[in-house]
């Protein structure tokens, strides 16, 4: 990464394996990841621009049978290195993806950026440990990791069952502050520190070799977005984004590529009606349970996964709202 002004590093080499914060905070260690890792099948991926490869994950919650792949994870290939971008929520998603990427060129992983702190987009980095690459993201990154180390790993080992083999969150070895430039050799991706938004540390990448914008999850497309930043922000965020110009845009949840900026118009008009109807229950003088049993309804049938996120993202809008 170049523009070291624009970035600081987290930890030390030695450091970055989440090991360091607690027992509990650790998945099944090196063992259980070399028994896994016998019998790995690459993730199908798609090219969706010449270098830029995209892995589709299933709109669902996790479970032994998805293993944790229900995002999109992405890598790109320069002439010196490949980038990872995401690596899906658990350590055998992770190392699908390393096998996919082996099929397609034997150039080292150099980076692994991470878009944010969900499980279902960095529980896969221990997979790539042994590369030894920059593990990077949004300088507030780390904190937030390891603040939620323990409850998303205890989480994932409920969701995931056997599929957790070899689970471990990895903290990154790098923050980007505002602004920093990957070097593949001949190809450069642009790192960028947004603010709170879908969370508060989320990222985007763009590859200035095909013009393609990974967006992680400030775009949702067919699955519900999940809301768990700042609803005002996110809205005046995707403002900002629609008039940074892409040929395409990778989204967190959605299919593998779309066209700028019509694939935000969804997640647009979600958060617009979710805000507009938590502050019409606010006025109303309806508490959060009364909003949360009514706010956005009118989405129900344009999204998957509506039942199983829509009250949680209604509770923090009101939380949000109530105090505007």
């Amino acid at each position: 990464m170049s523009n070291k002004s624009l970035t600081r590093p987290l930890v030390s080499r030695s450091e970055f394996l989440v090991g360091s914060l607690s027992a509990a905070a650790v998945g099944l260690g090196l063992s259980a990841r070399r028994a896994f890792a016998a019998d790995v099948r690459p993730l199908p991926v798609l090219e969706v621009a010449p270098g830029v490869f995209v892995h589709h994950g299933v709109h669902a919650l996790s479970d032994p049978a998805n293993r944790g792949d229900i995002c999109n994870l992405s890598f790109v290939v320069g002439s010196n290195g490949v980038a990872v971008i995401d690596t899906g929520g658990s350590f055998g998603v992770g190392t699908g993806l390393r096998a996919a990427i082996r099929e397609k060129t034997p150039l080292p992983v150099t980076h692994v950026v991470s878009t944010h702190m969900h499980p279902d987009h960095v529980l896969g980095n221990a997979a790539f440990a042994a590369d030894k690459p920059i593990f990077a993201g949004h300088h507030k990154l780390m904190r937030a990791l390891a603040e939620r180390a323990e409850s998303y790993i205890e989480a994932a080992k409920e969701q995931l069952g056997d599929a957790f083999a070899g689970t471990e969150i990895v903290l990154p070895t790098l923050g980007v502050e505002t602004q920093s430039e990957i070097d593949l050799g001949g190809r450069t991706l642009i790192a960028t520190a947004r603010p709170t938004a879908h969370t508060n540390n989320d990222l985007t990448i763009r590859d200035t070799g095909s013009d393609t914008v990974f967006t992680g999850d400030l775009v949702f497309v067919e699955h519900l977005p999940t809301l768990d930043g700042n609803l005002r922000g996110w809205l005046k965020l995707l403002d900002v984004l629609e008039k940074e110009p892409a040929a395409r845009v990778v989204p967190g949840h959605g299919p593998p590529s779309m066209d700028w900026p019509a694939a935000a118009a969804d997640t647009k008009r979600y958060l617009n009606v979710l805000a507009d109807d938590v502050r019409k229950a606010i006025a109303a003088g309806k508490t959060m349970t009364n909003a949360m049993e009514t706010a956005a309804q009118s989405e129900r049938d344009k999204w998957q996964l509506f039942d199983q996120h829509n009250a949680r993202n209604v509770s923090a809008a009101f939380a949000e709202l109530e105090w505007e």
